[in-house]
């Protein structure tokens, strides 16, 4: 939630990060005539009740006449004190309606406009140039092609057991999968993770505290007969296994990296990436996330891109880091940074990793803060970052694959796979 504070101080700021967003900028302007409106009738509210409180004792000494008119007053006053009241409980319900619709101001710096207006901030390696290396005639073969003929990928089984855009990942895709997550794993753990394994049905506060109940609300499954969600990302739990707390965060961050299954709608996507396992309803991921201070939130968002960038580059990817567009951005993140990864069958980047620097925005709505050395209590910042996931199997396989339609294993992941360095077409690989 946007700290109101703010709203009151520099709305212009807050109206141009709308606007950079493309986003409706009068949600400002609403915000703050609730806000006012709001704090009006609770002045009023507390002066009646001051008055009636008054009454109350003169009430006590007064007799006869006098006694019948204060308690006539005092039932008049009563109803003027619960009017305001209710004037002032509708209009705070209204401003935190309007407050939640605000997304997070977006950072300096942060290109302007959609979804194609990124900017590119570095490419790291090259991408193989496979008619250079197998001759002009060979024809790169994507996930699924390999997949299938290694026998690790079956979306065809996954369609009939649970539709579309489902799949089985069997035998060395099971393995790689596994060997990906422990990899990634391994790699937070040595920097100061701590690793969590994660509910992935949560709570409608928890969702709405974590921002993913607001326009891409409808990604997300729900389970009404329970009144649960099921996440996209453990981001959520993760976001809302602090709910209500005061942190110590004195020694720094709380660092937490978790694995868990994720769920995603896809609505909107149809007819896109519908061939393999790019863009599917049920996949697995490890995800950072980190509570820190306000100060110190630049500079962890810079840690986690380091770490991605490290995992991308013991799995030994092409890949390019972007600063994602204002108007790309969910409405929690105030920067968000993305690696995405060659896609040799497409010839296309294709995103694997994504960091957010969430501000105060998901902490002030899931009403987590930090004792500061003075004694004071202030909201904390919340990051994210994606450290492994199903998708890097699609980059892995085209990335790795040689011409007889085995795939090279990245040496990174060859201790988790028993040393194996080829895999090799046929179910038994």
């Amino acid at each position: 939630m946007i700290d109101l504070r703010l709203l009151r101080d520099t709305p212009d700021v807050v109206r141009a990060s709308q606007r950079l967003r493309g986003d409706d900028p009068s949600l400002v302007d609403q915000a703050l005539d609730l806000d006012q409106r709001r704090r009006a009738s609770l002045t009023d509210f507390e002066q009646l009740r001051a008055e009636q409180k008054g009454l109350g004792k003169q009430v006590a000494k007064a007799q006869g006449e006098e006694k019948a008119e204060l308690l006539a007053r005092g039932k008049a006053l009563a109803e003027q004190v619960k009017a305001a009241q209710a004037e002032s409980e509708a209009a705070a319900a209204e401003l935190d309606q309007v407050l939640l619709r605000i997304g997070n101001v977006v950072i300096d710096g942060v290109p302007g406009g959609g979804e194609e207006d990124y900017a590119v901030l570095r490419h790291v390696g090259t991408p193989r140039d496979f008619a250079a290396e197998m001759g002009p005639e060979f024809t790169v073969r994507d996930h699924l092609d390999l997949g299938e003929r290694l026998g690790a990928i079956d979306t065809e089984r996954g369609a009939k057991v649970s539709g579309a855009r489902f799949y089985f990942l069997t035998g060395v895709g099971a393995r790689l999968e596994l060997a990906l997550l422990t990899a990634a794993m391994d790699r937070a753990l040595a920097h100061g993770f701590t690793p969590m394994i994660t509910p992935t049905l949560v709570k409608p506060e928890v969702m709405q505290g974590t921002g993913f109940l607001g326009s891409h609300a409808d990604e997300v499954y729900r389970l009404e007969a329970d009144d649960l969600y099921l996440v996209g990302t453990s981001e959520v739990a993760l976001a809302g296994y602090h709910q209500g707390e005061i942190l110590d965060l004195g020694a720094g961050p709380q660092r937490y990296a978790g694995w868990s299954a994720c769920y995603r709608r896809e609505a909107g996507s149809y007819g896109k990436d519908t061939r393999g396992i790019i863009r599917v309803h049920q996949f697995h991921k490890v995800e950072m996330f980190s509570w820190t201070t306000v100060e110190d939130a630049e500079d962890e968002h810079a840690r986690l891109l380091a770490l991605e960038e490290e995992m991308l580059g013991l799995v030994e990817l092409p890949y390019r880091v972007i600063d994602t567009a204002a108007g790309d951005l969910g409405s929690s993140a105030a920067r968000k940074i993305d690696c995405e990864a060659w896609l040799p069958s497409q010839q296309r980047w294709l995103e694997l990793t994504s960091t957010s620097n969430c501000t105060t925005y998901q902490a002030r709505r899931l009403g987590v803060r930090e004792r500061t050395a003075e004694g004071e209590t202030r909201t904390v910042a919340t990051l994210n970052g994606t450290l492994g996931t199903t998708r890097w199997i699609v980059a892995i396989l085209e990335n790795h694959q040689q011409a007889d339609g085995s795939v090279r294993v990245p040496e990174g992941l060859r201790p988790y796979l028993g040393g194996l360095e080829v895999l090799t077409p046929g179910p038994a690989a």
